[in-house]
């Protein structure tokens, strides 16, 4: 993996490293940058509003269904590789960390699977309502706070945990030039049914080919992406 991404990387060098010396590039960059958050700032915001009777309603089951707080906070890496606290519904149980490592020393079978992708298909982890949250990613609507204050964006990379920049390679670097976003390529190209590999070669494609029109069109692609729960492990 690691050969094929140094190579996208290195054959790309405008994506990577914008010379001063090619000036029109980089003024066409920050328009671009700039509209993006406008959108951002736009979108998020009516998403908030609009939602905020489903955020409550969610709310108010999360407490139903398990003991703990309703939002739950992952230090996540943003752009320029900068730590950041994405939030969530919860959908774990209270103790999730305690609990996942004593499943994984007595089902040591699953440390492999959760090593390769920091996912476990069956996770002992999740309560009830949380794989329903899950299941319709309803659990990352949240995140919608994350982009109105400019840490994350509606459509980039996934957010990853400093574990993951192992796996991501010499693509890590492009990694650390846009903000992570709530949807990607990956969310509508088969999400948890593509390898970890697949994942990165996504987020590489997007950052070469960014563009408005292009986020506009996955956002739309998400809507029956959401739909479609086989997907999502």
């Amino acid at each position: 993996m690691e050969s094929q991404i140094h190579y996208v990387i290195k054959n790309k060098p405008n994506i990577i490293e914008m010379k001063s010396s090619n000036t029109p590039m980089i003024k066409k960059r920050k328009i671009h940058f700039l509209l993006k958050r406008i959108v951002d700032i736009i979108g998020s915001s009516i998403g908030l509003v609009s939602l905020a009777p489903i955020f409550l309603m969610i709310g108010i089951l999360i407490k139903l269904f398990s003991k703990g707080p309703i939002f739950y906070k992952q230090t996540r890496l943003g752009k320029g590789g900068q730590l950041f606290g994405a939030w969530k519904f919860r959908s774990m149980v209270d103790n999730a960390d305690v609990l996942l490592e004593k499943y994984l020393v007595k089902h040591p079978e699953y440390r492999t699977e959760w090593e390769k992708n920091h996912k476990l298909k069956n996770d002992p982890r999740v309560n009830f309502f949380g794989k329903i949250l899950r299941k319709s990613s309803l659990d990352e609507l949240p995140q919608l706070w994350n982009i109105l204050i400019g840490e994350m964006s509606l459509v980039g990379p996934r957010p990853i945990v400093e574990k993951e920049i192992v796996k991501y390679g010499d693509a890590y670097k492009a990694y650390k030039l846009v903000k992570p976003g709530l949807t990607g390529l990956w969310q509508i190209s088969g999400r948890s049914n593509l390898s970890y590999d697949e994942r990165v070669k996504l987020d590489m494609e997007y950052i070469e080919t960014q563009s408005i029109i292009l986020d506009l069109k996955i956002i739309i692609k998400t809507i029956p992406a959401i739909f479609r729960t086989d997907e999502v492990h």
